[in-house]
C-alpha cells in the first residue's frame, strides 16, 4: 500500500479565486484587493530570488511601482539567467491569423494540454493576460518576427491547431529575458532595485509563521548574509536538474524552493516533469547536460524512423515507402505537433521497437527535406538559422543536407510551490512565480507557455496579489535578531558539515547516479516495482553522500564544489519526494506515465474519479514521511475527457 510511505493531512483550498464567471474572476480579483497608495510603497520591502523571465519582469514592475525591491541572483548578471535559453516561442490568442483563435481556445487548449489537472481560474487569466504580454514586450523594443507587411509573425507550437505562437527566430528566450533586463536595470539606476548578484539564497527567515528574510551566500567571498523585508518572492525556476542530464543550465537548482519547502511550504505535484521531444540525444559519460531544440522545428521538420526495426542505412539510403512518419500516422489530426508528452512517449515505443536511428538506437530523425524543397533553403534559414547553426556545431552534421537526430529529454517541471490565486505559498509573505510554482500547467506544458506564465506573473499578476498582502499587513515588526541568527547558523552548520566530510567521492558522482535513478524508474515510463526501488536506492545514496562525499576548498572564498554540493543535497531529498508522489498517483496524465494505467492503444488513462486533485506535500522532518494534502479540481468549462490528438 501506498499508504505506508506517506502521512495524509487535512484537505486543501484556494480561497483566494473569485467565484462567478470564469471570464470576469480575474478582474473581480484586482478590483477587491486592497491597494498600496503611492507614498506607502516607498517604505515597502520586498525581496526577489531570481532574475530570469519571471523574476526579472517582476523586479522591473515593483520597482517601477514604488516598491524598495532586493534582487539576488546566482549568475554574473542578470542577463545570464536560465530563460535566456528558450528557443521558440511564446503564446498569445491575439488571432493576428484569422485562424479561430481567442482566449477561450488558448483556455481550452492548456487545460486539456495539461491532461486536466490544473485549475480554470488561474489558466483563464494566463489566457487572458497572454495578449498584454505581448503590447508590453513589443514597447519594450523586442524584436518578434515580422511578415513582408510588418506584422507580428506567428507559427504554431504543439498541442494546437492555431498559429499563436511569436518568436524571435530561435531566440525569443534571449530577446525577452533583455526586455525584461533592461526594465529591471532602469530600476536599478533609478535606485529603486538593489541588485546583487553572484549571491544564492541558502535559507528562508521566518518570524511569528511568515516568511520576513532570506539568508544568502556570496559565491565570491563565501560570506553568510541575511536580508529582511515585508515579503518574499521566489523566482528561482525549476527542478529538473535533479535528473543531472537534462536541458536545463548546470547550475539551475531546487535549493530556493526546497529550503522554504523544509519551512512549511507546501511542494505540489512535484512528480509531474516534461520530457521534451526535441532534444539532441545523449551520447556518451562525458556529458553534463543535454541541448534542446527548439519545438518550433516541428512545424517544417518530419519525424520518421525506418519501419524496419534494425535498418543501419543511412537516411538517404532508405527509400520513402520504408520510412515510418510515425506522428502523422498514428495522430493525423495534429501530427508533428501533437504535445510533448505524447510526442516523447512515441520515439521512446519506436526506439523500444528497435527502429531508432543513430548510435545506440535512441533517436528519431526530424527531417527538413520536404520544407527544404518546398520553402526554399533561403525561407527555412531565415525561421531556424541559428538552431540549424548549433546543431551542426555541436553533432558535425548539417541538417540541410542530413536529417536531425533528437530524442526526448527533461526539460521542464510543472509542479513547483503550491501557491494560491494570488501566488502566495501557505506560508504568509512567501510569493513564487514562475517555474518554480505549480500553478498553471497541470500535468504538461504546452510548447511556448513557460514564457507566457513567467512574464504574465511577473509583470501582471504578481504586483495585485503582493500588494494586497501588503495593505493588509501593515504593522508588521523589525524582524528579531534571534530569528536572524538561527537561520544564519542553519546555513553556517551545513556549510561546515559538507566541507569535513572529506570522503572520497565527488559531488558529481552522487549527482550523476542520483540522476541515473531517477531517469530509470521515475523518467518517461514508470511502473510501482520500478519507483520502489527507487525508494530504496535513493535514501541510500543520501546516506552515503553525507558519509563520503569529498567538498575542496573553503567556506570563505570562491567554491563552486561547496555550492553544487548544498544543491545536491536538496536534490538527493526531492527526488525521493518526487518517487513517492509518482508512486501514490497511480493514474496517467500528462507527463507522468504509469505502465499499468494505459488504454489498449497504450495511450495515458486518468483516473478522474480517485486523482483529480493537486498533491501538495508538507515537509514532515528529516527520516519522517511527509503529509499529502488534497486540492480538489473542479472544472465548470473544460471538461475532462480522454485526451485524444487524433
Amino acid at each position: 500500500m501506498t499508504d505506508a510511505i506517506f502521512e495524509t493531512g487535512d484537505p486543501i483550498a484556494d480561497t483566494k479565486a473569485p467565484a462567478g464567471p470564469v471570464e470576469s474572476r480575474w478582474t473581480t480579483r484586482k478590483f477587491e484587493a486592497k491597494l498600496v497608495n503611492p507614498a506607502n510603497k516607498r517604505k515597502k520591502k520586498v525581496i526577489v530570488i531570481g532574475t530570469g523571465l519571471a523574476g526579472g519582469s517582476a523586479g522591473a514592475t515593483l520597482g517601477e511601482a514604488g516598491y524598495h525591491v532586493v534582487q539576488f541572483c546566482f549568475q554574473d548578471s542578470p542577463r545570464r539567467a536560465h530563460s535566456i535559453a528558450a528557443q521558440g516561442g511564446i503564446n498569445a490568442a491575439k488571432n493576428y491569423r484569422n485562424d479561430g483563435d481567442s482566449v477561450h481556445r488558448l483556455f481550452y487548449d492548456t487545460v486539456k494540454g495539461g491532461d486536466f489537472r490544473s485549475r480554470e481560474s488561474n489558466v483563464h487569466r494566463l489566457a487572458e493576460i497572454s495578449t498584454q504580454i505581448i503590447d508590453q514586450c513589443v514597447a519594450q523594443g523586442v524584436p518578434f518576427a515580422r511578415e513582408y507587411g510588418g506584422l507580428l509573425d506567428n507559427r504554431s507550437f504543439g498541442g494546437t491547431q492555431v498559429s499563436r505562437t511569436f518568436y524571435a527566430r530561435g531566440q525569443t528566450g534571449q530577446q525577452l529575458l533583455l526586455g525584461a533586463y533592461q526594465a529591471l536595470m532602469r530600476q536599478v539606476d533609478a535606485g529603486n532595485v538593489e541588485l546583487h548578484a553572484r549571491h544564492e539564497m541558502l535559507d528562508l527567515i521566518m518570524e511569528d509563521g511568515r516568511a520576513r528574510g532570506v539568508v544568502v551566500r556570496d559565491l565570491i567571498t563565501g560570506e553568510i548574509k541575511h536580508y529582511t523585508a515585508d515579503a518574499v518572492v521566489l523566482a528561482s525556476g525549476g527542478y529538473g536538474n535533479v535528473f543531472f542530464l537534462s536541458t536545463n543550465a548546470m547550475g539551475s537548482n531546487v535549493t530556493a524552493s526546497w529550503r522554504a519547502h523544509k519551512h512549511g511550504a507546501y511542494f505540489a505535484n512535484p512528480c509531474y516533469t516534461q520530457i521534451h521531444p526535441t532534444c539532441i540525444p545523449y551520447s556518451g559519460e562525458h556529458q553534463s547536460k543535454l541541448t534542446l531544440m527548439s519545438e518550433s522545428l516541428r512545424n517544417d521538420g518530419r519525424v520518421w524512423v525506418p519501419k524496419k526495426a534494425g535498418d543501419e542505412r543511412a537516411a538517404a539510403d532508405i527509400p520513402e515507402d520504408e520510412r515510418d512518419y510515425y506522428l502523422e500516422r498514428i495522430y493525423p489530426s495534429f501530427g508533428n505537433l501533437v504535445p510533448r508528452d505524447i510526442a516523447s512517449r512515441a520515439a521512446k515505443n519506436v526506439c523500444d521497437e528497435g527502429r531508432g536511428v543513430g548510435p545506440g538506437g535512441q533517436g528519431v530523425y526530424l527531417d527538413f527535406a520536404d520544407a527544404i524543397a518546398r520553402l526554399g533553403r533561403k525561407t527555412v534559414e531565415a525561421k531556424y538559422g541559428n538552431l540549424f547553426e548549433m546543431y551542426e556545431r555541436i553533432t558535425g552534421e548539417n541538417p540541410y543536407d542530413v536529417p536531425m537526430r533528437i530524442y526526448p529529454a527533461v526539460h521542464y517541471t510543472m509542479g513547483g510551490l503550491w501557491v494560491d490565486y494570488d501566488l502566495q505559498s501557505n506560508i504568509p509573505g512567501l510569493f513564487v512565480i514562475g517555474e518554480a510554482n505549480f500553478s498553471d500547467h497541470g500535468a504538461n506544458r504546452l510548447g511556448a507557455s513557460a514564457l507566457m506564465q513567467g512574464l504574465a506573473d511577473g509583470y501582471f499578476v504578481l504586483p495585485t496579489g503582493l500588494g494586497d498582502y501588503l495593505a493588509r499587513n501593515t504593522g508588521l515588526d523589525e524582524v528579531s535578531e534571534t530569528a536572524i541568527a538561527e537561520a544564519e547558523e542553519r546555513v553556517s552548520a551545513q556549510v561546515e558539515k559538507l566541507l569535513s566530510i572529506n570522503g572520497t567521492r565527488t559531488v558529481d558522482s552522487f549527482h550523476r547516479e542520483l540522476g541515473h535513478i531517477m531517469w530509470e524508474y521515475c523518467g518517461m515510463e514508470r511502473t510501482e516495482e520500478g519507483l520502489r526501488k527507487a525508494l530504496e536506492l535513493i535514501p541510500a545514496l543520501r546516506k552515503e553522500f553525507w558519509e563520503n562525499v569529498k567538498v575542496t576548498g573553503k567556506g570563505e572564498e570562491l567554491n563552486k564544489e561547496l555550492e553544487k554540493a548544498g544543491r545536491v543535497a536538496d536534490f538527493l531529498e526531492l527526488g525521493e519526494l518526487m518517487v513517492v508522489d509518482a508512486l501514490h498517483r497511480s493514474e496517467s496524465c500528462g507527463g507522468h506515465f504509469r505502465a499499468e494505467s494505459q488504454d489498449e492503444d497504450g495511450e495515458a488513462k486518468r483516473d478522474d474519479e480517485h486523482f483529480s486533485y493537486v498533491a501538495a506535500w508538507e515537509w514532515g522532518g528529516a527520516g519522517t514521511k511527509p503529509v499529502l494534502h488534497r486540492e480538489a479540481l473542479e472544472f465548470e468549462y473544460v471538461h475532462p475527457t480522454q485526451r485524444s490528438y487524433k
